[in-house]
């Protein structure tokens, strides 16, 4: 079972592990307490089998998060710097963008800074009609440093990740919808409903083809790799897997796959 800690509540819910950011008093900002918890939260769920999908929020109605913590780094030197980057890189940014389980982000109210990034990191993002979504950083005399100058062009394009960054802007529910920032927009109201509903979908398939597709898709993004040489790896072993054993069987014998991600 997935443990609740101090800035980190946890639900499971079908095979869906509900994961809110509780600092609602700080509007769920990313402190360096918050980081490490939601670290440890992320390996606990990666090994546990019977969860297939992650839902990643924040508390209350005003932010899902608002930002980093600035006043743990106000003054951080040069190189200390780089080091709250590097392990914020390592711990979750990246940790979540190549996480073996497919997680969405339910933005509800403000995401900016780290807590935009954070978002972009996820593999999906639901936002509700009061999403407000931008990367400030630039008027602290920063850029953003947890993957933002990098997801952001990915997500909306090079023109419109400069436009962001450089004015610092934000932009609303439909803007972000519009320009591919976000998968769905819903009311507050509805927002974990659509959320749930999106995991439900995924937790019938097979866990171990998204993963597979989670490693190939991110693979086309890394200029290390050949994406399309990963992609014919990748799916020629998929067919030494019990779950396309089943899921082959189950379509030839008109029933429903019973898949155990093995």
């Amino acid at each position: 079972m997935v443990a609740t800690s101090e800035c980190i509540s946890c639900e499971v819910k079908n095979g869906v592990l509900l994961i809110t950011i509780n600092r609602p008093d700080k509007l769920n900002a990313l402190n360096k307490q918050t980081i490490e918890e939601l670290h440890e939260t992320l390996v606990e769920a990666e090994n546990q089998n019977d969860i297939r999908a992650v839902i990643l929020t924040g508390a209350g109605q005003k932010a899902f998060v608002a930002g980093a913590d600035i006043a743990e780094f106000s003054n951080f030197s040069v190189e200390q710097g780089k080091q709250l980057s590097a392990i914020g890189h390592f711990k979750i940014f990246n940790f979540i963008e190549n996480f073996s389980k497919p997680i969405v982000a339910a933005v509800n109210g403000f995401a900016l800074g780290g807590g935009l990034e954070l978002a972009m990191a996820c593999h999906l993002r639901v936002v509700s009609d009061n999403a407000k979504m931008g990367l400030p950083e630039v008027s602290l005399g920063l850029i953003p440093g947890y993957g933002g100058t990098q997801r952001l062009a990915q997500l909306v394009g090079k023109g419109k990740a400069f436009e962001m960054v450089v004015t610092a802007d934000m932009i609303n529910a439909q803007d972000a919808y519009k320009w591919g920032l976000a998968n769905y927009v819903t009311t507050q109201e509805e927002l974990l409903n659509k959320c749930f509903e999106i995991t439900t979908k995924i937790s019938s398939k097979s866990p171990t083809a998204i993963k597979t597709a989670i490693k190939v898709i991110n693979a086309g993004y890394n200029n290390n790799l050949n994406g399309f040489e990963v992609e014919i790896e990748e799916f020629g072993k998929l067919f030494g897997s019990k779950d396309f054993r089943e899921g082959v069987d189950a379509f030839l014998e008109k029933r429903k796959a019973a898949f155990t991600g093995e």
